[in-house]
């Protein structure tokens, strides 16, 4: 980074939707450019993005929602730490507990229009991207969230959906480095899922949804932890 450069960059026109702001942020926290436990300034924001404070904040509060900032009392927001290897395997477990049994029942309960619209979901996924580098992978990584969110909400149990929310696993998970084979090998997975949703096989959406999860924590794993 050069001398005297805003860690948050540079934007080349005024931003003035919460919307705007929030891509800005997102792929700046998604690549570290905003570091794990910066402090984030609401005015030093409104002033670098010449927007007011309301979208900003806007876009924080989701932010926040999303696990990758952290409201602190009285003066602003900081980007949320890193996990800690306790808390990664800690998140794989209970993913592993609760996800692959939701699948199972989605697979029986999931509307024929929610599955046709989940496929589409994974086939836009594997589609090349229009943006490059960091924001694809940002965005992959976004709709990987929503892939198995809508698992999780055709499922049918309001708890375990808002426990996956709550954990704000994929974001978090996804802001540990960019990494190609991640986006890969989820593809594949994912359209296991699918043939098991297509045949409405619940034993088989269990199997795969399992093997998904096992084959991410090895990946993050590999490549984060050891």
């Amino acid at each position: 980074m050069k001398a005297g450069q805003n860690p948050l960059g540079a934007t080349s026109k005024p931003m003035r939707l919460s919307g705007e702001v929030y891509e800005f942020l997102l792929e700046r926290l998604m690549s570290l450019e905003i570091k794990p436990g910066e402090r984030i300034g609401v005015d030093a924001l409104a002033r670098m993005l010449d927007v007011s404070q309301t979208p900003i904040r806007e876009a924080l509060i989701r932010l926040e929602d999303q696990g990758l900032v952290a409201k602190l009392h009285l003066s602003g927001y900081r980007a949320a730490e890193q996990l800690t290897r306790r808390q990664f395997d800690e998140m794989c477990e209970l993913r592993l507990l609760i996800e692959p049994a939701g699948a199972s029942k989605a697979a029986w309960l999931m509307p024929d229009a929610d599955i046709s619209a989940l496929a589409a979901l994974a086939e836009a996924m594997a589609e090349p991207s229009s943006a490059a580098g960091q924001a694809a992978y940002t965005r992959f990584a976004e709709q990987d969230a929503v892939f198995h969110a809508r698992i999780s909400e055709a499922a049918g149990n309001e708890l375990l959906t808002g426990i996956l929310a709550r954990q704000t696993i994929h974001l978090r998970l996804f802001r540990l480095r960019r990494l190609p084979a991640v986006t890969q090998d989820a593809l594949v997975e994912h359209s296991r899922i699918m043939s098991a949703f297509a045949a409405r096989d619940a034993v088989a959406a269990e199997a795969a949804m399992r093997a998904h999860l096992e084959r991410a924590r090895d990946r993050f794993l590999k490549a984060f932890y050891t």
